[in-house]
């Protein structure tokens, strides 16, 4: 499909009465990576999940489709091979992506599909008790007994504080007062939420964003990630997720011997690269574009008064 679409926009290119030869910045802003990303969330996933939830197909087969469909979505955005589902996924994360995950949606696919078969009003759907067949190692019945029975502990232990948040600040629905579509949309949130704690579980090593308390979560939406220059996502992922090639991390994967910064001696680590140097921040290169701009205006306020001396921006901003 991303082949087709690209070889019909070259086409069309080359058929145009005015041919002429693009630019290289233009073809740098060509989302080639971003593009095949998009065609797979919304068109190739949501034409796998209509046969995925039809058939008697095993949660195992939908791991392995996942998997393949991680290695080649993380080559796309140009992040780390090693990057976790929870930077892809996970919605408690600090940076979120606008990712859908396969297996999670095979999985609520039939918790949804077993919740209308029980709630149906049909007679006959009601005596025959439904069999929905998804593997030995994830079952729709048990995840779905387990969603309810959480939804009525946590109505049970009533509203609590969460963050920073005071009581009274977030409303919360109830299972006992939930009815038909309600229910099943509570039932299919909860299973959510247990998958998000799965990848959070299945995670070796978490990185500094679980103790950002002060933090707030960045959503990104596809319409940022059309507008973004090249590489970043990657960089922001990098540097949320702590594998920026700072020399701590190229000592950790035996890639480099000496973790000291070479400017102030210091242990060089990410936060150290980004904004702890004091080196750095008394040459001003944490503020260098800043100062560029400024340096721009005042050439353009020095000009208009007819001023033959500009002032230097650069030598203010390193005090």
């Amino acid at each position: 499909m991303v082949r087709f679409i690209h070889e019909r926009y070259q086409k069309r290119t080359r058929n145009s009465r005015t041919c002429y030869r693009r630019p290289a910045s233009h073809q740098q802003m060509w989302p080639l990576g971003k593009l095949k990303v998009w065609c797979l969330q919304f068109m190739l996933i949501p034409k796998l999940l209509w046969p995925l939830l039809v058939h008697e197909i095993c949660s195992t087969t939908v791991e392995a489709i996942e998997a393949k469909i991680n290695k080649f979505t993380r080559r796309w955005l140009g992040v780390p091979p090693g990057l976790t589902d929870v930077a892809m996924y996970c919605r408690k994360a600090k940076l979120r992506l606008p990712l859908k995950s396969i297996l999670e949606e095979y999985k609520c696919g039939k918790a949804r599909l077993l919740s209308m078969l029980e709630d149906s009003e049909d007679p006959v759907v009601k005596t025959v008790q439904p069999t929905i067949k998804t593997g030995r190692k994830w079952k729709v019945v048990e995840a779905v007994d387990e969603a309810k029975e959480c939804l009525k502990i946590k109505e049970v232990i009533g509203q609590t504080q969460t963050d920073r948040k005071g009581l009274g600040s977030s409303t919360a629905k109830w299972w006992s007062k939930a009815e038909g579509k309600e229910k099943r949309d509570m039932v299919i949130n909860e299973i959510r939420l247990n998958e998000d704690s799965r990848r959070v579980q299945k995670a070796v090593q978490q990185p500094q964003w679980t103790n950002w308390d002060n933090a707030l979560q960045k959503s990104l939406t596809w319409n940022e990630i059309w507008h973004m220059a090249p590489l970043r996502i990657s960089f922001l992922k990098r540097s949320v997720y702590d594998l920026l090639p700072s020399n701590a991390n190229l000592v950790r994967w035996g890639k480099k011997e000496d973790l000291t910064c070479p400017l102030c001696q210091g242990r060089q680590t990410t936060e150290h690269v980004l904004s702890s140097c004091k080196i750095a921040l008394s040459q001003g290169r944490y503020t260098w574009r800043h100062n560029r701009v400024l340096q721009e205006l005042a050439a353009i306020i020095s000009t208009a008064k007819g001023e033959t001396t500009i002032p230097n921006i650069h030598n203010r901003g390193r005090r």
